[in-house]
């Protein structure tokens, strides 16, 4: 459930992902060139992929200044990128959980948050008013 809830988020998300792995290597291919190893710009599209998934087989380096600073930016990068889809469902989770509580709150011990199925308040064990 939550994962359907939250599939549009992810969709942007991953657009957007592959929209950044598309410039970042474009530019490291601009900026290191083929006498650095990034001949073609698909070659460095897949040299971003592995940088942003933190995976770093190492088979390409960036040499120059420049390079080395995109490169540490697509690696901090990464981290925020395995961490947001697990963000992402974990709210919707939570969300789609929160439904099935109840904000109704007890006149006697003034507790709120059971189920909404529940006939007796969780706390004191009072009647819940059904016409609420």
């Amino acid at each position: 459930m939550a994962l359907l809830a939250s599939r549009r988020k992810i969709f942007i998300f991953l657009l957007t992902v592959l929209t950044l792995v598309v410039i970042l290597g474009s530019l490291m291919y601009l900026v290191e060139g083929e006498e650095n190893g990034f001949t073609s710009i698909p070659q460095s599209v897949y040299w971003a992929i592995v940088t942003f998934t933190t995976v770093g087989y190492g088979d390409k380096l960036p040499q120059t200044a420049i390079g080395r600073i995109i490169a540490s930016f697509i690696m901090i990068i990464g981290y925020s990128i395995i961490a947001m889809p697990t963000g992402i469902f974990t709210v919707e989770f939570a969300n789609a959980f929160k439904k099935n509580i109840s904000t109704q709150v007890c006149i006697n011990c003034n507790s709120e948050g059971h189920d909404t199925d529940a006939k007796f308040y969780k706390y004191c064990g009072s009647i819940l008013n059904p016409d609420l």
